[in-house]
């Protein structure tokens, strides 16, 4: 199997007569963090929605090599593409949004498995144990609204809804940039050391550049919905050669460790 898991090739986004996203052309391999950094408007987070088909490209392709063989993801009829979102997951911005309030976090966390029809191995009762511990919560939050957490909690409770499935793929939308700076950090080493002890594939959106550096293996620099530089974080992060990028690294603090 390739190590190559996703690839998409010039995307673009028309609304109105504008062009959002022009012609952006990405990939991932498997296991490691893809940064996607612009500041606010430069279209980073509707590519990301175009690959996962929140947002449908105006044209492009994205193509995806699954373990199930490489699939087409723009081509495939509706029903075929909510069975492949077993594969494919999201964590947004708004942890406050992202949580119905009506349902309980076993409720949330168990949505998943029911709307895919899946029966974990060792019982959901177990399974649902396991993920709010892995993300650093006790299992007394099962029963328990997501009004009564934190905006820190709640982000956890939503990463634990996204890995339920064991996806392929993990598209992180600013998943800190709505929390504390504090707070966030916590959740970003999280994340970074789920990624390591998973071998994730992440898509890292974010507008802040210190903590792409910090988090992904490769970056890839947005303006004006066009990619303007792409590379290691090394050679994006020490030896930017847009002076877009250099903007960007000088316009945020670096993150604490």
């Amino acid at each position: 199997m390739s190590d190559l898991l996703l690839q998409a090739r010039d995307l673009v986004k028309i609304y109105g007569d504008a062009r959002v996203v022009d012609g952006v052309s990405l990939s991932l391999h498997r296991g490691e963090t893809l940064g996607l950094v612009g500041e606010s408007g430069s279209g980073k987070s509707t590519v990301a929605r175009m690959i996962l088909r929140l947002t449908e490209p105006s044209s492009g392709s994205v193509t995806a090599y699954l373990e199930n063989g490489e699939v087409d993801l723009l081509a495939l009829p509706a029903r075929r593409m909510r069975a492949l979102r077993a594969r494919l997951a999201m964590v947004f911005q708004d942890p406050y949004a992202a949580l119905d309030p009506r349902m309980t976090v076993r409720q949330a966390l168990a949505e998943p498995f029911a709307i895919h029809r899946i029966r974990p191995e060792g019982g959901l009762d177990a399974r649902l144990q396991a993920l709010l511990e892995e993300v650093g919560l006790d299992t007394a939050a099962l029963p328990r609204y997501p009004h009564e957490f934190s905006g820190g909690q709640r982000q956890r409770i939503n990463i634990a809804r996204a890995l339920a499935l064991e996806p392929e793929l993990l598209v992180l939308d600013e998943p800190v940039s709505a929390l504390d700076v504090s707070v966030g950090a916590q959740v970003i080493n999280l994340l970074r050391e789920l990624q390591q002890r998973r071998g994730l594939t992440c898509l890292f959106i974010s507008h802040s550049m210190p903590l792409v550096r910090y988090f992904c293996h490769r970056v890839a620099v947005m303006q004006h919905g066009r990619l303007v530089e792409e590379g290691t974080w090394q050679q994006v992060c020490e030896h930017p050669r847009e002076h877009y990028t250099q903007q960007l690294l000088a316009a945020t603090p670096e993150l604490p460790a």
